[in-house]
């Protein structure tokens, strides 16, 4: 008997389950998706999970909602593919919109009891997400590294990016070379993702049984690609001809355009350069609130480049031009995740049917495999960079910089202040080999982020809760903390 396929209607209310547990960035975000679809729903299979991962991690931007988006398109085609990937984004855009306007509002005296309300909320979320981050590393860990060969490489990545700071690009390109040679000579170490399925239960799969089937030709390619495009273009054409080429909706519309086929490797590999231009070249914002707004897609759900919208929500906000500054904000923060993630619509409906039949290729299997355990490697840098910076306020990177040795130390206010530090655009500098790591002042320590660590991490591994009553009880807890150091502080 044929597997049963989930109706559109039901794969809706667990795309909305999906999205409103999207916290803590790509990696508790695709473990969410990975617990969900997989092992509770069991819709697709782990090495089709993983086939469509990596296509996603080689795209530029969010690689946690194009993978919504993929695994959509796979259900139920087109319409599965947006309404997976708008719902991913939904509640972040919202709760940034939210407190985008409690931000400018809380500026003045009245409001500063939304403030303390906001950060109250803010205080239990990232230890709570540093706990799912780490489960999340270790359960897909062990989902992939199955060979010691694996092992190596995943060590390898994680060395390369965490210590010798090698560019994403390159590390994901070496463990495909890597998996496309030693498939070749040892096929059985190198093809642990499997194209056809890895036994009998893998038939069982909704996904794998009744796919998306989509045939990619040079007509469907062009028609895909002119759709976008003007999807992608035609709002902007429309607000230059309204309101000018030099209003500051068409100029934020154009500037994130370009920051959205940038973000190779993730937000973080962008931020700087958004960071220096939105700063010190447009004026749209002050170092502090930048850092603020990272803080804030850092605890909301949704992927971590929705700083953008908090970015152009202030460029707008403070340039409103014959509109209340409210609502060029909330008409800016449209347009700016507009061209942020129309893209990403794009780059999964043009690429995955041509994806799709490479998968019974037994070079592309070594390859995906070889770089999904590098993929790991990379996860469990992000994994530990996280922690550190939620259990430190003050965190130094120490850098080994040329043969020389020469040592430098850079503190956390140094680190913030270098994100926006005047430079017109990111240096296309050769690679420099150094070694880089974080040393944090153990005197800054949060001890209320430890008790909220410790406590996660128990109902996580010990207690085996899921994610909502992880967040909750984390959040309720930050909110008892946080306003025991408020009464504390005013005494």
């Amino acid at each position: 008997m044929p597997p049963s396929h989930p109706t559109f209607l039901e794969a809706f209310w667990v795309w909305c389950r999906i999205a409103a547990l999207s916290f803590g960035g790509p990696t508790a975000q695709i473990a969410v998706m990975h617990r969900v679809l997989v092992e509770e729903k069991k819709w697709i299979s782990e090495h089709r999970f993983l086939h469509a991962l990596n296509y996603c991690m080689l795209l530029p931007g969010p690689e946690a909602q194009q993978l919504a988006v993929y695994i959509g398109w796979l259900l139920h085609g087109t319409r599965g593919g947006l309404v997976a990937g708008t719902l991913f984004i939904l509640p972040g855009f919202v709760a940034i919109l939210l407190l985008s306007m409690v931000y400018v509002l809380a500026q003045s005296r009245d409001a500063s009891l939304l403030a303390h309300i906001v950060d109250a909320v803010f205080y239990g979320l990232k230890p709570a997400v540093a706990a799912i981050v780490a489960e999340a590393v270790i359960r897909i860990g062990r989902k992939v590294l199955k060979n010691r060969v694996m092992v190596a490489i995943a060590a390898l990545a994680f060395v390369g990016i965490f210590f010798l700071e090698l560019p994403f690009p390159a590390i994901i390109l070496g463990a495909g070379l890597t998996g496309y040679v030693g498939g070749k000579l040892w096929p059985q170490t190198f093809q642990v993702i499997k194209q056809h399925g890895e036994g009998p239960a893998d038939d069982q799969r909704a996904v794998d049984a009744a796919a998306e089937k989509a045939r990619p030709t040079f007509a469907r390619t062009l028609l895909i690609s002119a759709f976008w495009l003007t999807l992608w273009f035609a709002p902007l054409g429309a607000l230059s001809w309204w309101l000018g080429p030099e209003s500051v909706f068409v100029k934020e519309g154009l500037f994130f355009s370009q920051a959205a086929v940038l973000t190779f490797g993730g937000a973080y590999s962008v931020l700087s350069y958004i960071g220096q231009k939105a700063v010190h070249q447009f004026g749209w914002l002050k170092p502090a609130e930048m850092m603020d707004g990272l803080g804030m897609a850092e605890t909301t759900p949704g992927p971590l480049i929705m700083v953008v919208q908090f970015v152009g929500f202030m460029g707008a906000y403070r340039n409103p031009g014959s509109l209340p500054p409210l609502a060029a904000g909330v008409l800016v923060s449209v347009i700016t995740v507009w061209v942020t993630f129309v893209p990403c619509f794009f780059w999964i409906f043009l690429g995955a049917p041509y994806i799709e039949r490479l998968r019974g290729n037994l070079n592309l299997s070594s390859a995906l495999s070889s770089i999904t355990a590098a993929v790991v490697g990379v996860v469990l840098n992000l994994a530990i960079w996280f922690g550190i910076h939620v259990l430190f306020a003050d965190v130094s990177e120490v850098r080994t910089s040329g043969l020389a040795g020469k040592i430098t130390v850079t503190s956390s206010a140094e680190m913030s202040e270098k994100l926006t530090s005047e430079s017109p655009e990111p240096r296309a500098s050769f690679y420099q080999p150094h070694l880089r790591w974080f040393w944090p002042v153990w005197s800054s320590t949060r001890w209320g982020n430890v008790l909220l660590l410790a406590v996660a991490l128990l109902l996580i591994f010990r207690g085996r809760q899921g994610m909502l009553v992880t967040l909750a009880t984390c959040i309720s807890l930050g909110v008892v903390l946080y306003s025991l150091g408020l009464l504390w502080s005013e005494r």
